[in-house]
């Protein structure tokens, strides 16, 4: 049994249903989801899938662009770290709603942490 993140989260199976139950929550949360008006959410949640499983340790066939430069749009719209607090409290709360156990959610939180300062172009 390896290590890493993405099995004791539970694999692909968990990253799934993390990443549709976590879109849920985002677009009904008046915060954040007009971030995401006129995206294509099963393209953009393939995109997510693929970036979580590389960035929790699993297979890494995420091809999208980085994360500064696929971003950039949206921060140009305003996006700012109380967007990105409000997506990552959405992640807790998906995880939180499958049963995670608190210390994963938090190294959870710890790797979405690592992506502020380019998603937010700082």
């Amino acid at each position: 049994m390896s290590d890493a993140l993405f099995d004791r989260l539970g694999g692909e199976a968990a990253v799934n249903a993390a990443v549709d139950i976590f879109y849920r929550k985002v677009l009904a949360d008046d915060r954040i989801s007009s971030f995401f008006e006129g995206v294509d959410m099963d393209k953009q949640a393939s995109k997510q899938k693929a970036f979580l499983t590389m960035a929790f340790g699993g297979p890494n066939n995420y091809s999208g662009e980085d994360m500064r430069k696929g971003h950039a749009h949206l921060v140009e719209r305003g996006l700012n770290d109380s967007h990105f607090d409000a997506v990552v409290e959405n992640l807790g709360a998906t995880l939180k709603e499958l049963g995670v156990a608190d210390d994963l959610i938090g190294e959870v939180a710890a790797v979405a942490e690592t992506t502020r300062n380019d998603v937010l172009g700082k």
